[in-house]
């Protein structure tokens, strides 16, 4: 179906695949891992059609329908239910077509065409759509907003909803878990399970790929290697295979030393001449010695905090949410130095919004919020990311924000603290604008890291990391002594590090009495029965969530907040024609500061005022993407 013969793919002047060979048979599910950077993406890429290889040869059957998922965020008026339907572009054609023939009062064409739309399931297409956003964490009431009001991580879901949505022989998913949360990855597990057709799968998530593909190809030093079997099965055999290696090449190297040994020994001895050139012929023939590198390893660690307080910080009846609109209420929650936290909850629910309490970036709405003056929160979200300075370098961006102890630390030390997350040598001194979003994601911790905090808020920190990083920080977890709070679609991160759950939904937050598989089942059986949080008190919730009056008074609640951020949704769509205009500028001023003839062909005065205008420039980028941020978490809530 899908066949590559000694292929080579590059990007830039590096090769990233040579000799790729491998063929992808009908209906099989593939996962394909690798560092990142090893090529993962590029080989999607050859399979789409978007680039060619540049030597060996690659079939794909051109009648093949090919889905996969846009990059490119929606930012149009039309509405997001629509925006998936549109994936289904037979559909789409035979509208079309079916217009033209109702304008030409067409009789005889337009029954055709009314047949052929049945066929493709044209009556039933809305509620196909509904059904894929509704899997992927869309409120029933919002699917009819226009695309361009929804926040971008939700843009990208539709696009996924909308790849979903199209009738494809082969589904190409990069990374599809990245936007989710645990909900949706629950649901778009049991949905590529039933998909028929062919599926190849890049992802970082073992559990994910345990449950979705039977065969790994592993992309390593520039080789495609294939594997039957899901995720754990392919570290059995990889560790096997090594195993045997290194057996294989210390029995080699013994060989070889005892050959030479007694070519030395007898070389110059005319009774063991032939002898001694019959081993060295005997030598060369010899396997070579297999390349076993290592690859590079991470050993991230939490420095031990200063101090430890306890209760690090606690809520009291409080209430979070913003302006007037209460998110979540009525919460209490004591966090000790030894807490391992995951919260749980569907996209919406207000789990982002707690984090925020706690870490104390927002005051409650109602009750208290009571914090240790030893207290020294580390909250590491998308945010922190997205705040780094692409125009700085890695050991700057560490001064600047990794805290007192940081700013004071010889460089040598900082080199040392940069390395043992991945930034080694000269690389430290790179521009954080070519930093993909793995390193950005890896800086962002080593910075969270030298402060040394005793309460870590984690919020979705697995994104664009690979296994290594992820088992990384999962040890650093483990051995870290302070508090652990972390929101994540990752259960291999969530089974490793929490010992407890809270559950947010309906309005509050109570204690999950039970496992990831137990939460698993318990929202299986609320999808099918279409029962809410609040109705499943004997499903492993512990009391506390809203009576049936209380959640259709907190319904009345929210379609008045809802009626009340039209404003919200005006200033939010200015914000982002103003960012598009000043991203523009960014880009132009950036490529101007980064050309070596700016620096010997303008005045010195000149170079300070395009310094300083790029200065402010970063100020009001930063300040409207925060403003922008809040509008959308507040939109995507409401």
């Amino acid at each position: 179906m899908i066949t590559l013969r000694d292929i080579r793919l590059r990007r830039g002047p590096e090769p990233l695949l040579e000799h790729a060979t491998l063929s992808i048979f009908r209906g099989e599910k593939v996962g394909i891992v690798g560092r990142n950077g090893c090529g993962k993406s590029t080989l999607m890429a050859l399979v789409r059609g978007d680039l060619g290889a540049d030597a060996g040869e690659f079939e794909c059957a051109p009648s093949l329908a090919i889905a996969s998922v846009l990059q490119e965020l929606p930012h149009s008026q039309q509405a997001v239910i629509e925006h998936v339907i549109d994936g289904d572009e037979e559909l789409r054609r035979n509208e079309a077509l079916l217009a033209v023939a109702e304008g030409a009062q067409d009789g005889l064409r337009q029954a055709a065409l009314l047949a052929e739309h049945e066929r493709l399931g044209g009556y039933t297409a809305r509620t196909r759509a509904a059904s894929l956003l509704d899997g992927l964490g869309f409120e029933a009431g919002a699917i009819d907003r226009p695309i361009s009001e929804f926040s971008g991580g939700l843009r990208m879901r539709a696009n996924l909803a909308r790849a979903l949505m199209r009738r494809s022989d082969v589904l190409l998913l990069d990374e599809p878990t990245n936007h989710l949360d645990l909900d949706a990855v629950l649901w778009l597990e049991a949905w590529l399970r039933t998909y028929p057709g062919t599926l190849l799968l890049v992802s970082h998530d073992r559990e994910f790929l345990d449950a979705v593909v039977g065969r790994i190809l592993s992309i390593r030093d520039r080789r495609i290697t294939s594997y039957t079997g899901n995720y754990s099965a392919f570290e059995d055999q990889q560790t096997a295979r090594a195993a045997q290696a290194r057996a294989s090449n210390e029995r080699l190297r013994r060989e070889s030393e005892h050959i030479r040994s007694f070519v030395e020994r007898f070389r110059a001895k005319a009774s063991k001449a032939k002898q001694a050139q019959s081993r060295l012929k005997w030598l060369e023939r010899l396997p070579a010695i297999m390349d076993l590198r290592e690859e590079e390893s991470f050993e991230w660690a939490f420095a031990a905090p200063r101090k430890l307080p306890r209760p690090l910080v606690a809520l009291d009846r409080a209430a979070a949410g913003y302006g007037s609109r209460t998110v979540v209420g009525n919460l209490g929650l004591s966090i000790a130095p030894e807490a391992r936290i995951g919260i749980l909850g569907r996209n919406g629910a207000g789990k982002s919004t707690l984090m925020k309490l706690i870490a104390g970036e927002t005051e409650p709405l109602a009750g208290t919020r009571t914090a240790s003056p030893e207290l020294e929160t580390g909250f590491f979200a998308q945010l922190e990311v997205d705040q780094l300075d692409p125009s700085s370098t890695a050991i700057l961006e560490l001064t600047r924000r990794g805290g007192t102890e940081a700013a004071g630390w010889l460089e040598q030390q900082k080199r040392d603290h940069l390395g043992r997350f991945g930034f080694r040598g000269d690389r430290v001194f790179d521009p954080v604008g070519r930093f993909s979003g793995g390193e950005r994601a890896r800086l962002s911790l080593a910075i969270l890291v030298a402060r040394r905090p005793n309460l870590l808020l984690l919020d979705e920190p697995t994104n664009h990391l690979d296994f290594e990083m992820r088992e990384s920080l999962l040890l650093a977890l483990q051995d870290f002594t302070g508090a652990v709070v972390v929101v994540s679609h990752d259960r291999s991160l969530l089974r490793g590090v929490c010992d407890e759950f809270l559950l947010v939904a309906d309005g509050r937050a109570a204690p999950f009495e039970g496992d990831l598989d137990d939460y698993a089942a318990w929202l299986g059986k609320r999808q099918s029965s279409g029962a809410t949080e609040a109705d499943s008190g004997s499903s492993g919730l512990s009391p506390g969530f809203a009576s049936a009056a209380d959640r259709r008074e907190l319904r009345r609640r929210e379609a008045e907040a809802r009626n009340q951020l039209a404003p919200l949704r005006a200033e939010l769509r200015t914000l982002e024609k103003t960012l598009a205009a000043q991203g523009e500028r960014r880009s132009a001023l950036e490529a101007r500061l980064a050309d070596p003839d700016f620096y010997s062909s303008t005045e010195p005065a000149a170079q300070r005022a395009l310094l300083a205008e790029h200065g402010k420039l970063l100020k009001d980028i930063d300040t409207m993407e925060t403003r922008w941020l809040e509008l959308s978490e507040r939109l995507e809530a409401g």
